[in-house]
């Protein structure tokens, strides 16, 4: 019998179309906030994976307006009882459960200094929804797994779909509407040749890596690796890995490389090169041949899916591959290693 975890990821696609569809004129109101001639940058609060889709947004949303993107310091607003000016403002919440009371009260406080507020949450109805001038619903469904899944892809797909509208660039919405069907032949094609993680053996831990656009990526897959197996797996940029860092590999170390074609293809492909030459044994996640002809273990990508919208189809091979390495340890996929499915950090 399939667990939690599994429906949930073969339920991605299904998820993602339903946030287009019904979202669309949602994200147009909330598209009107940020166009408000008192929005110097955008601050976002989130935890977890909902952190990993604010790397997403980072970047997305500082192309589409223009702006900095920043990251919210909730222990300023929930423990310090010291919170920043923001003057300029436009604040994001990103939470699925919408009860994270430390993301709560950062929007709670930006609406106490008259700042625009946006929830992107799986229920409107949760105290995060309750604040927010505008919603996104993720429209993700119930996700019972403690791994979080579908979730995260809606709310990268909440993200890309404020973009496409914040740019009114009909190519970026005709791109963005064939991503359901990219991300169910990913699922297919990756439920099988995730099995190739097995050729790993016996390992104690890892590092992900990434850059640009996929930063997020490496992120996600290092989290869910953790989350689900107990490995201790770290994300890095490659240009932040090869500062330091990287003396950390040595012969032996499973790396896990997430690099779809685009601009950071050519520097990545320089990194898993130089690492390789301490011994590091490669999982790569590409596209790209040259990229893949460079691992031990090859996971294709998709072919024909824009880099700016790659990270929602590029975390799948990630994804299963955690949950093999849990499977190979003997993991409750549904019950890993004691974690609650929401965990209300103040």
């Amino acid at each position: 019998m399939s667990t939690n975890l599994e429906r949930e990821l073969r339920e991605q696609p299904e998820a993602l179309a339903r946030l287009l569809d019904q979202q669309r004129s949602y994200a147009e109101r909330v598209a009107e906030l940020f166009r408000r001639e008192d929005v110097d940058y955008v601050l976002i609060a989130s935890r977890g994976s909902s952190s990993n889709a604010a790397r997403y947004a980072q970047y997305l949303l500082g192309r589409a307006h223009r702006v900095p993107v920043s990251f919210a310091t909730p222990s300023l607003f929930t423990l310090y009882h010291q919170p920043p000016r923001l003057d300029g403002a436009l604040v994001i919440g990103i939470s699925q459960s919408g009860e994270s009371p430390d993301v709560v009260e950062v929007l709670a406080e930006a609406r106490r200094q008259g700042r625009p507020t946006v929830a992107l949450t799986n229920t409107p109805g949760s105290p995060l929804g309750r604040l927010a001038d505008g919603v996104l619903k993720l429209e993700a469904g119930d996700e019972r797994a403690v791994a979080a899944t579908k979730t995260y892809v809606n709310s990268l797909g909440a993200v890309a779909l404020l973009f496409s509208v914040l740019t009114d660039d009909r190519a970026a919405r005709d791109e963005l509407a064939h991503v359901p069907a990219q991300l169910a032949r990913q699922i297919e094609r990756s439920w099988e040749e995730s099995d190739a993680i097995g050729r790993l053996g016996d390992i104690g831990g890892g590092t992900v890596v990434s850059r640009g656009i996929n930063y997020c990526t490496a992120f996600e897959i290092a989290l869910k690796i953790r989350e689900l197996s107990g490995l201790l797996f770290e994300p890095f940029s490659a240009a932040d890995l090869m500062h330091g860092p990287v003396a950390a590999i040595s012969a032996g170390w499973p790396v896990i490389a997430v690099a779809p074609s685009g601009p950071a293809l050519a520097q990545l492909e320089q990194a898993i090169d130089e690492v390789a030459r301490r011994g590091a044994r490669f999982v790569v996640i590409s596209d790209a041949q040259s990229a893949l002809a460079r691992g031990e273990v090859a996971l294709p990508l998709d072919p024909g899916v824009p880099e700016w919208l790659s990270p929602l189809v590029a975390v799948v091979p990630g994804q299963l591959a955690a949950l093999r390495l849990a499977r190979l340890r003997g993991v409750d996929l549904d019950a890993p290693l004691g974690l609650s499915k929401v965990t209300l950090t103040t």
